[in-house]
């Protein structure tokens, strides 16, 4: 059977794909972030990704796309761990053991809900929001760097500020 009557969503053909580039992905992925486990994270995600738009891809540029989506996840994880240490980093050293217990368990909720709602973000939205409010960089900064118009940052900037405080709300 050639590639061109092959489909992703042919759950057989997908199985083959898998076997086929489950290894070098996973190398791909071990190179990039230099954990084993991290890399098969990374694998397993991308690979549930291709399987949730399997009727999309083409099946002659589906190792592209895999790798292409392995490389984002990883990206993404990235900016993520730079969130976190940005904002521990920001915290002053205090001494928890007198705060009250219920104020760190909600404390430690909304991090937890900070976190999901950047990471929530479209990667447009949560790289402008991140420039800003981590680097401190203007919106005329961001729309130079990203070769696009101080309006489509304040746009981006507007959505991710919205999308943030609709999942933080309840707190």
């Amino acid at each position: 059977m050639s590639d061109q009557n092959k489909s992703l969503c042919d759950e057989k053909h997908f199985n083959d794909f898998y076997l086929k580039q489950v290894q070098s992905a996973t190398n791909f992925a071990f190179y990039k972030c230099g954990d084993k486990d991290n890399a098969l994270d990374l694998v397993q995600d991308a690979f549930t990704k291709i399987w949730e738009h399997c009727a999309t891809i083409d099946f002659d540029k589906v190792k592209t796309y895999l790798l292409t989506t392995v490389n984002n996840l990883f990206l993404n994880t990235i900016k993520h761990h730079k969130v976190v240490m940005a904002y521990a980093k920001e915290t002053p050293n205090h001494d928890i053991t007198n705060q009250n217990p219920e104020y760190l368990l909600e404390e430690e909720e909304f991090k937890i809900k900070l976190q999901n709602a950047i990471a929530s973000l479209s990667d447009a939205q949560r790289e402008v929001f991140l420039m800003n409010r981590i680097d401190g960089k203007k919106y005329r900064e961001i729309a130079e760097l990203l070769d696009i118009s101080q309006k489509a940052v304040e746009k981006r900037m507007s959505a991710a500020l919205k999308i943030i405080k609709e999942q933080i709300e309840n707190i």
